[in-house]
């Protein structure tokens, strides 16, 4: 493995992160309280080629292999504080672009992915419902055939960008008797009679990133939007979600490196008993550790990126780094807020909001637990 960096590629992470610094931080405090997804930041994303990073020019993308891609999502992370915002265009870059690039017709790559990267078009991932999460395999959503497509019934929860989705990917059933070889993918775009998406879902953490129901009555779907074959439908998910375990905390690991920097910075600075916090022990420690799960962490990351780059199968890496960052982010944001005492807890000092945030990694993209039966099962238990 190669993590030789060229000078293109550093100088490109060190435009994102004044970008980010510059443009997408103010009001966070205020737009966090409200759950507010700003529209106007989005586009900025997109018009500096963030939206389109690992996809081909052709396609409106910047052409950046996935090594050079998670590197500039972690100098977003590192520059920007809205990790809502960050989570909602990872939601569409790995759980829609991908798979409309890998698997869709050269009329529905052409017809979506310059929109999205263009920041015109957002769009949503729909597998989750009601009766099954972690269960995906479970789905009761129908698409029954018709003349000339589908018609499709059924309610997906717990959506991230529904709200305010512009289009959704979306799986469900040809024939429930089938079970997965049933589940097939479906490009749904907003206005379709029968399609409806509700209100955006308040949360603990990732305010800014709306989350929704997609709800389908009767909703006919031309033949043309399909994505792949029938019964395709859990191998696309599945190559999905081994993209976005693979890349999609790859912010966590910028937020990380800030967190830890500005921890340093408290304990330098803030002193009780006539010293700084820093020469406490209990505070140093907590220091240390946080800068061991940075660097152990960012090596996994690059390791499974590296993996995809190759054309490798990266199944139980990606899971691996999914569950390890994701505890880490957790882990490291409590740390933050212990060091800073007090202060850490309020609103106003915008540490205890990183701890808020990190909690949905331990539950999108699949649980850890369901990480931890990804590797057992590669381990043959």
């Amino acid at each position: 493995m190669d993590f030789t960096w060229s000078k293109e590629q550093l100088q490109f992470k060190e435009s994102v992160i004044k970008f980010a610094q510059k443009e997408l931080n103010e009001d966070m405090i205020e737009r966090d309280r409200e759950g507010v997804l700003s529209r106007e930041n989005w586009k900025k994303c997109a018009d500096i080629g963030i939206l389109g990073l690992a996809i081909p020019e052709q396609y409106g993308g910047t052409d950046a292999d996935i090594l050079t891609t998670v590197l500039i999502m972690e100098g977003l992370g590192y520059g920007c504080k809205d990790n809502g915002l960050i989570f909602a265009m990872n939601a569409q870059l790995w759980s829609v672009q991908q798979p409309i690039l890998l698997f869709g017709s050269e009329e529905q790559k052409c017809k979506y992915l310059p929109q999205m990267c263009s920041g015109e078009m957002i769009g949503a991932h729909g597998m989750s419902e009601p009766g099954s999460g972690s269960d995906a395999y479970s789905l009761r959503t129908r698409a029954e055939r018709v003349d000339g497509g589908y018609v499709l019934n059924g309610t997906k929860t717990l959506i991230s960008n529904a709200p305010v989705c512009d289009m959704a990917l979306v799986f469900a059933s040809v024939d429930l008797s089938k079970g997965i070889g049933g589940v097939t993918a479906f490009l749904v775009e907003k206005g379709t009679t029968g399609f409806h998406t509700s209100k955006n879902m308040e949360k603990m953490g990732l305010r800014t990133s709306p989350m929704g129901e997609l709800i389908f009555e009767d909703c006919f779907v031309p033949e043309g939007n399909r994505l792949g074959n029938e019964g395709m439908g859990m191998s696309i998910f599945n190559s999905s979600m081994e993209w976005e375990r693979s890349s999609i905390l790859a912010s966590h690991i910028g937020a990380m490196e800030r967190q830890l920097e500005e921890s340093i910075r408290y304990a330098r600075t803030r002193r009780q008993f006539n010293q700084p916090i820093g020469k406490f022990q209990s505070v140093s420690n907590r220091i240390a550790e946080m800068k061991v799960r940075l660097e152990t962490a960012r090596l996994l990351l690059y390791k499974v990126a590296w993996l995809k780059k190759s054309g490798k199968t990266a199944i139980l890496e990606a899971a691996m780094a999914k569950l390890y960052l994701s505890e880490c982010f957790v882990q490291s944001s409590l740390d933050a807020i212990r060091i800073h005492g007090g202060y850490g807890y309020m609103t106003e000092f915008e540490v205890e909001r990183e701890l808020r945030d990190s909690i949905g990694g331990l539950l999108y993209s699949g649980t850890s637990d369901i990480q931890h039966n990804i590797i057992a099962r590669w381990l043959g238990l």
